[in-house]
Order: C-alpha cells, then structure tokens, then sequence
C-alpha cells in the first residue's frame, strides 16, 4: 500500500522514513502538489519553498541510506507563520510594508531547531497583519479559509497555520500568541495548538508586535506531534532575553504518564457565563471526562482584559510608530487605527496596567497552589463567517474582531501555558477547550491533552472535511 502522508501524523512520517517505507523526497513532492491543489481554494501559503523543501528532503534521505538517524522528525513538513525569518524569504510579518525589506539572511532560532530535527520546511503561510487580528482576513495576501468550512474564518492571526495543518498540508505548523492567535484558530480549525509559558520558546528571528505578550508555538493534528515538535524547539537561545534562564522541560517522556495526582478545576463566572452553548458544551464534556467538578474565579478578570488590550496597544503603538509617520496609507485601516490610539496611550495608562498585572499575577499564583490545570473556553463562538462584522454577545450585537479574544487575553497576559485541545460539537463546526496550567507546566498539559485524546473526548480530523 501506498504511504499516505496527508491523513498521517509527523511522527508516523518520521517513522516511515526511518524504516524507507516511504521517503522524505516522495513526502515532501506529495505535499507540495496537495498545497498547490488546494491554495486556490484555502490561500494559507504566501510563499511556497519548493527548492528548500526538496534539498532538505534528499538531505535526509542521503542521511537515512547512510544508517544514520537525521532526527525525531525525520520528513516531517513543516511551514510558518510568515512572521519567522526563513532564509531567502522576505518576512513580510502580513503587512505591505515589510515587503519592500531584503529576503532574510538567516532563520528564525525555531526554525533552525526543526530543521535540525529532521524537519522539512515548505513555506511561510498567511497571517494577520503584523499580528494584530482575530480572523485572518488580510486585505494584502487576501483572507484564509477555514477548511472545515470554506465560508468561514479560520480565525487569527495564526491562520494561515492553523489551516494548513488542518487541511493536510503539512503536519505540523508554527504560529505566534500574543493575545490569542495560536488558540483562535486552533478552536475554529478544531486542531491542537501550545502556548507555552512565556520565555520558553526562543522568538529570536521572529518579527514583533507586543514584547512583553509575545509567544511562539506548535500547531498539530496529535498531541505526540505538538509535544515532539515543542520538545525540539527548547532551549535557551542569547538572542531572546526571555529565553535564557530556564531549561528544557521534554514532554514526550511524560506524555504516557497517569494523571493520578492531578488537580484538575473549571473555571467559572466570567469564563461560563457568555458565549455560545456549543463553547461551553465542549468545556463540559471534557470536564466530565476528567472528573472535573470543582468551578473556581479569577478575580478581576474583566481589568486584566483591559490592561492587556492597554500593553497590546501601547506597545504595538510605539513598535510602529514610524511606519505609522510615513506610511499609514500602506496598514489595513481598521489594523492602523488600532495602532494610531496604541502610540497616543498616556505612558501613565501603560505604567498603571503593568502594575495592575503584577498584582494579578500574584492572586492567580495562589489559586495554582491548589489547583494544576484550568479549563476555559478558547473563544465565544464556532468560526464566524469571512466578512461576518459581530457576533451576539450576552445578549447584544458586539463587535467581532476586536472580540473574539475575550477568553484568551486575560491568560496570555500572565504568560500561562495553554494547549488548546479541539473538541467536535454537536454542530459541523468544532470548538476548543483552553488546558491551563501554571508558569513551566507545559508536561502536564499535554499529559492531559493525551489522556483526552485517547479517550475520543478531543481529537482532529486527519484531513479537512471541505476538501
């Protein structure tokens, strides 16, 4: 039988070639025709690294007929959000702007690890411009679709990587979290997605937007894929002073690990009380399938909203603060404006949310001394048609874009680690249940994710339903 690497995980395909079941060659062109295929239909790529992707995949071919092991992800395709840096690619981070900067001369650190593991690279994939938006729907790359439904947003700004994972076009996908764009568009691709702590995973080589929010993460289609790759990107790297104190923390030897010992809570009030009941109908189901009956609060959580929308802003206002000068024709408007009030925040607003979230921070590290994981809804509502302007929100039409982050924001401002962990609905669209877990807790959360997914609670369609 012919090896099919579209409905098989990363670390099947590494398996595979390993054994020359398959090859990374035969992989990688079976791939890059799929991409081709279905880019019409789904844009998630902006760049296609044809050349690389072939190099590296004879690379590890030679590397394997010479009885050598080229790496845990040995074959593995692989592609970015094309904030990262790949060499002999501009990193136009979403914007029109950045296109006019030189091709990178180097790769991002997160890229040089994968490819190190075996990895092979097939291109940069759409975003959200500079980051900041909630459902991809770029005005200068054009929008993303969702493959679940091709109508609908694959959410943002990480799309580009999430739908590409979830049509089968590579296996595994890197993404960036600031305020919630690695879990969005896990939740409207129904995909498993990792924020890790912050500081865990180097960002050097990846083009900013909020310094103190920023993270990087793995989107996968399995819970082993998304802890292997994680487990390959660690490690201290100089050129990110978030990333040079703390020490691997490899997840795959735990994976397997019982959760006796486990204290698992959801978390209630502010979590539970809005959002469509097919949101908090995934948050139930995995609550029960883990025994999970305790609800606990977050004080204050609406303020940490707010403060991190202040950061976000003020941060991403002075950050482009220049391009906003000279080229503020060049932004999406709706993108632009939000960054024109970010560079006018008082620096006292700036000021009084940093303290406000160092003492949230400490009320939130006494609820995990009682506590391992959090459950939370990921969003407020299933993918939301492209173009779709609001949505019904405790009871009136709110604004979409600026709102679909409303679960998320408040966790990344603490730097938490999350896996999103997808979960099939009654409806035809998924949902996803935020795992969080305390600073450096990242094993645990996948042990949880694990569990759920052999339990059928969460789990991804090996290959898109639209395609």
């Amino acid at each position: 039988m012919t090896f099919d690497p579209v409905n098989s995980s990363a670390l099947e395909i590494a398996a595979a070639v390993r054994e020359r079941r398959t090859s990374a060659r035969a992989v990688t062109e079976k791939l890059l025709a799929r991409i081709e295929a279905t880019q019409g239909r789904i844009n998630a790529f902006t760049a296609i690294t044809s050349g690389r992707a072939l190099t590296e995949a004879d690379t590890i071919d030679a590397t394997v007929a010479r009885g050598r092991d080229p790496g845990p992800l040995a074959g593995a395709p692989y592609a970015v959000k094309n904030i990262f840096d790949l060499a002999g690619v501009v990193t136009v981070a979403g914007s029109k702007i950045n296109r006019d900067n030189p091709p990178a001369t180097s790769d991002a650190t997160a890229v040089s690890r994968l490819q190190a593991a075996g990895a092979v690279c097939l291109g940069a994939l759409n975003m959200g411009e500079y980051a900041y938006d909630f459902t991809n729907e770029n005005c200068h790359d054009g929008a993303v679709h969702n493959p679940r439904d091709l109508t609908r947003s694959a959410g943002g700004s990480s799309g580009g990587s999430a739908a590409a994972v979830a049509a089968g076009l590579v296996a595994v996908a890197l993404g960036t979290d600031t305020n919630g764009s690695i879990r969005v568009p896990s939740s409207f691709s129904g995909i498993w997605g990792l924020k890790p702590t912050y500081g865990r995973l180097s960002r050097a080589g990846c083009f900013p937007f909020v310094a103190s929010l920023d993270h990087i993460g793995p989107f996968a289609r399995s819970v082993a894929d998304l802890a292997a790759a994680y487990d390959v990107m660690q490690g201290p790297d100089p050129r990110d002073a978030a990333c040079t104190l703390r020490p691997p923390n490899l997840a795959m030897s735990e994976l397997n690990r019982d959760l006796a010992g486990v204290r698992i809570a959801v978390l209630g009030g502010y979590f539970e009380n809005v959002g469509e009941p097919a949101v908090h109908a995934a948050v139930s189901n995995v609550a029960a399938a883990l025994g999970a009956s305790r609800r606990v609060e977050l004080p204050a959580v609406e303020c940490a909203r707010a403060a991190a929308y202040v950061i976000t802003a003020a941060e991403a206002g002075q950050l482009h603060l220049e391009r906003l000068k000279t080229r503020a024709a060049d932004f999406d408007p709706p993108i632009r404006d939000r960054l024109l009030a970010g560079a006018l925040t008082p620096a006292a607003s700036y000021l009084q949310a940093q303290r406000f979230r160092t003492w949230w921070r400490g009320q939130v590290q006494t609820i995990f001394q009682n506590v391992d994981v959090l459950l939370a809804p990921a969003t407020p509502l299933t993918a939301p048609k492209l173009g779709q302007q609001s949505f019904l929100f405790a009871g009136r039409e709110i604004p979409l874009r600026p709102n679909i982050g409303i679960f998320t924001q408040p966790i990344t401002f603490l730097g938490l680690p999350v896996v999103a962990a997808p979960v099939q609905t009654a409806g035809a669209l998924p949902a996803a249940v935020q795992l969080i877990g305390a600073p450096w807790s990242e094993s645990i959360l996948l042990r949880v994710a694990r569990a759920l997914e052999q339990a059928g609670v969460c789990t991804a369609p090996v290959a898109s339903l639209a395609l």
